[in-house]
């Protein structure tokens, strides 16, 4: 199978102005360890211009796009600029809450084919209100598919559109023995994706975040990757996306060197 395009997602945790931990991601990035001069990608959890000045002087041959709002966390899209890539903020998966974040979607040209990619940072918490929050993004990002096919009046776009990222899959706990956990909660989305024939993609790693070993939180499945079943996708000893990161250290003690230097969320590569 031949390349189309290589893709990262990345939830970077409050970057902002620490010179040397903007130093350190944006060379994972470009590391054959990381992101590997990735193609695409994505970055979520940006807070400061500092960021962006660095992706520019590190990464020459790359167009950046961010999103902007009364948010205090964006998303930040690179795109090397020999791809042809359309940039849209897409206000409607704030879901009506004006401090969330919302969508990036890139529509990328390529070999005569169009790809959409949604970047999504959706709701955190363990509230109902996070659930619930949570619950209406991923129905709005399946229902996206059709939205795209009735613009392009063709179905090539939606064969090609897949979306990713924080998706903060956590549950919800609940008195009574109506706690809803996060493999139920992941459940319902995979159900709901295959009806409208897209697939949560398989991960090298189950687990995307972690609060170190010290934590009373175990890591946790947060990231992920949803894509149209006709998308092929390069196999990392049988895996859809390779996680790097934090969850690819052998001990504990790496693990809580690496979150300390970089993020508490592994970065995603397919």
């Amino acid at each position: 199978m031949a390349k189309a395009f290589s893709l990262v997602s990345w939830n970077v945790e409050h970057f902002k102005d620490d010179p040397g931990r903007i130093t350190r991601v944006v060379d994972f990035l470009t590391s054959p360890a990381g992101g590997n001069r990735p193609d695409v990608f994505g970055l979520y959890e940006v807070e400061g211009k500092q960021v962006y000045d660095a992706l520019v002087g590190k990464m020459p041959g790359y167009s950046f796009h961010i999103t902007e709002g009364p948010q205090t966390q964006e998303i930040l899209v690179g795109v090397r600029s020999n791809l042809t890539a359309f940039f849209t903020q897409r206000v409607e998966f704030k879901s009506g809450n004006k401090s969330l974040r919302p969508g990036a979607l890139l529509s990328l040209h390529l070999d005569n084919k169009d790809y959409a990619i949604l970047f999504l940072h959706t709701k955190s918490g363990a509230s109902p209100l996070g659930l619930g929050l949570r619950d209406d993004m991923f129905e709005r990002s399946l229902k996206f598919r059709r939205t795209i096919e009735k613009a392009a009046q063709t179905a090539q776009w939606s064969s090609r559109y897949l979306f990713l990222g924080d998706l903060n899959t956590m549950g919800m706990p609940y008195p009574f023995n109506r706690s809803i956990d996060a493999e139920t909660e992941l459940r319902k989305l995979d159900g709901r994706a295959s009806r409208v024939h897209m697939r949560r993609l398989t991960k090298s790693s189950p687990a995307t975040w972690s609060n170190g070993s010290a934590s009373s939180i175990p890591p946790s499945d947060l990231d992920h990757v949803v894509a149209s079943d006709s998308l092929q996708f390069r196999q990392f000893n049988g895996a859809d996306v390779h996680v790097r990161g934090w969850a690819s250290q052998s001990t504990a003690a790496a693990q809580d060197n690496w979150i300390k230097r970089y993020s508490d969320h592994s970065l995603l590569y397919m």
